[in-house]
C-alpha cells in the first residue's frame, strides 16, 4: 500500500485528545476484549467490532471474564465509542422461513450482547429482497425492527441502518429506502443511520468534490436528517460512481479520492460521529495505521464550518 500524503511516521502511537474521532474495524479473535488491544496498537480513538462470529449462526456465550476485561480496557484506553456490526448472515427482508427465523433470533442475540457490553450502536445492512419487490422488502425490514425493538424495550442500544451500495437485490442504496423504513418504525429514537462512503458513492452519490459532497449531504438531510447519523464508515471505492458494486479500497487509492475524505474529516457536523475504516487488511495492521494517518493528515487547522442550510 503506497501513501503519498502521509506526513507522520508509521510508528504506532496512542491516540491523543483533540484528534478527529477515527478508528477501524478490529478482529475479536481470542475474545471481544482483544479488539480493544488491537485498536490501541494502531492508534484508534474509536472502533467497530463484531460481537460474535459473523459468518456462523451458532456462537459461544460471552464469559464474565471477557466482559469484565472489555470494560477495563475501554476505560484504560479511552477508546470510545465502540460500535458493533451485525452478522453478514442476517437478512431481515428474507421471505425464506428458515433464514428469517435465524436472522431474527441472531439479531436479538446481538442486541443483547451489545447491551451487556455497553455498546451504543449496532450497524446492520438493511437486507436483500431475493424473492420479493423492494417495497415489500422495505416493509418487512421495518416490521422486523418493530418486533425486535419491542422485544428489547428498555435497552439503550440503537440499531443503525447502513447505506447500501445496491449490489444484487440489496435495498438501502437510496436515502429514500431508509426513510421508508424509518417511517414504519414505531420506536424511531432507537434507530439511527450509518453512512458508508464507498456504498453511497457506488450507489451514485458523488462525494469526490466539495460541491458534490455538499449536495449529497443536503439531500441526505432533506430526506433523513443529519442528526440521525450515528456512525460513518470511511472507505474508498475500487469501482466507479454509480457502479452499485460493494468493493472497499484504501483511502485515496480508489475512485472517491482524497478530496472527498478531506471534506469528511473537516465536517463539524460529524465532529462527534465515529468514523470507522473498513478498508482491506493484510496479515499485520500496517494498512490501518497508514489509512488512519492519512485521514489525520487531511484535517485542516480550522475545521470547515457547517452550512446553515443544513444546520437549520
Amino acid at each position: 500500500m503506497r501513501i503519498t500524503e502521509v506526513t507522520e511516521t508509521t510508528t504506532r502511537r496512542a491516540p491523543t485528545f483533540g484528534e478527529p474521532l477515527l478508528g477501524a474495524h478490529m478482529s475479536i479473535a481470542g475474545g471481544v476484549d482483544r479488539a480493544i488491544e488491537r485498536g490501541r496498537e494502531v492508534g484508534c480513538r474509536t472502533l467497530q467490532i463484531f460481537v460474535r462470529n459473523n459468518m456462523q449462526w451458532a456462537s459461544r456465550p460471552l464469559s464474565d471474564q471477557e466482559v469484565r476485561r472489555f470494560d477495563e480496557l475501554r476505560a484504560v484506553t479511552g477508546i470510545s465509542p465502540i460500535v458493533a456490526h451485525d452478522s453478514y448472515l442476517i437478512n431481515l427482508a428474507s421471505t425464506d422461513t428458515v433464514c428469517y427465523r435465524k436472522s431474527m433470533r441472531t439479531f436479538r442475540e446481538e442486541l443483547e450482547r451489545c447491551e451487556i457490553l455497553g455498546i451504543p450502536c449496532l450497524v446492520t445492512h438493511p437486507g436483500a429482497c431475493l424473492t420479493s419487490t423492494e417495497e415489500d422488502g422495505l416493509r418487512r425490514i421495518a416490521d422486523s425492527l418493530n418486533e425486535l425493538l419491542n422485544r428489547t424495550r428498555g435497552y439503550r442500544i440503537q440499531v443503525c441502518l447502513e447505506t447500501a451500495a445496491g449490489q444484487g437485490t440489496n435495498v438501502g442504496y437510496r436515502f429514500e429506502h431508509l426513510a421508508r423504513i424509518l417511517d414504519r418504525v414505531n420506536q424511531k429514537d432507537r434507530v439511527g443511520i450509518c453512512i458508508d462512503t464507498c456504498h453511497i458513492f457506488a450507489a451514485g452519490y458523488d462525494i469526490r468534490t466539495p460541491e458534490g459532497y455538499e449536495q449529497t449531504l443536503e439531500s441526505f438531510h432533506r430526506i433523513l436528517g443529519i442528526d440521525r447519523v450515528r456512525v460513518i464508515h470511511a472507505n474508498d471505492s475500487k469501482k466507479g460512481l454509480g457502479c452499485r458494486v460493494d468493493r472497499h479500497q484504501h483511502i485515496g487509492e480508489g475512485f472517491i479520492g482524497l478530496e472527498g475524505f478531506r471534506c469528511l474529516v473537516n465536517d463539524r457536523r460529524f465532529e462527534h460521529v465515529p468514523k470507522i475504516l473498513e478498508t482491506p487488511k493484510g496479515r499485520d495492521m500496517k494498512a490501518d495505521v497508514e489509512n488512519l494517518q492519512l485521514l489525520r493528515s487531511l484535517v485542516l487547522p480550522s475545521p470547515v464550518v457547517k452550512r446553515q442550510t443544513i444546520d437549520e
